[in-house]
């Protein structure tokens, strides 16, 4: 059995001709200068950071739909109640406070609150239209670079009951 004497260094041991023109990168240095292992460590302390970021991207784009969501209920709920009404100043009355009251339940934090009201003289056969307008507070996700308040409206139109008595109008 021969033994053959290796002419290159282990792999990743410099060998000495290179360190003869490479000094730096031999012996106490030269863990410095390698880079195995660098893109793990890398990737080690950026991925929480990352999650934690997409997690409050998640939770802020959350928010905006949701809020949406239960303002198109809130117009829903206001042109309804409006809709019954028999004189156009109970019909704005009534979608005011039904939708204020929607909001409030619904867990919708708003800044202000504006609800406008068309009764269109609340003819049967003809339609009411309510726009709920709510400024949302996104002032804890500053730090995602998202405005501090944002305005969000809704419309809501329902049909004026056909068969339905109005005071004041006989047939």
């Amino acid at each position: 059995m021969t033994f053959h004497r290796r002419t290159t260094a282990p792999r990743g041991t410099p060998d000495r001709r290179h360190c003869r023109e490479h000094p730096t990168r031999c012996g106490r240095a030269a863990w410095w200068h390698d880079d195995r292992g660098s893109v793990a460590a890398e990737v080690t302390i950026a991925a929480p950071v990352l999650a934690m970021l997409l997690v409050f991207v998640g939770v802020v784009a959350h928010r905006g739909v949701d809020a949406r969501i239960r303002l198109d209920d809130a117009a829903h709920q206001a042109a309804r109640a409006a809709s019954i009404e028999r004189t156009p100043a109970a019909a704005t009355l009534a979608a005011q406070i039904t939708a204020t009251g929607a909001l409030a339940s619904a867990g919708v934090a708003c800044r202000s609150v504006s609800v406008d009201t068309a009764t269109g003289g609340l003819i049967p056969g003809g339609t009411v239209t309510v726009t709920v307008s709510c400024a949302v507070d996104f002032g804890d996700a500053l730090i995602l670079g998202v405005p501090v308040g944002k305005t969000l409206s809704s419309s809501a139109a329902e049909p004026v009951d056909v068969w339905r008595s109005t005071t004041g109008i006989s047939p």
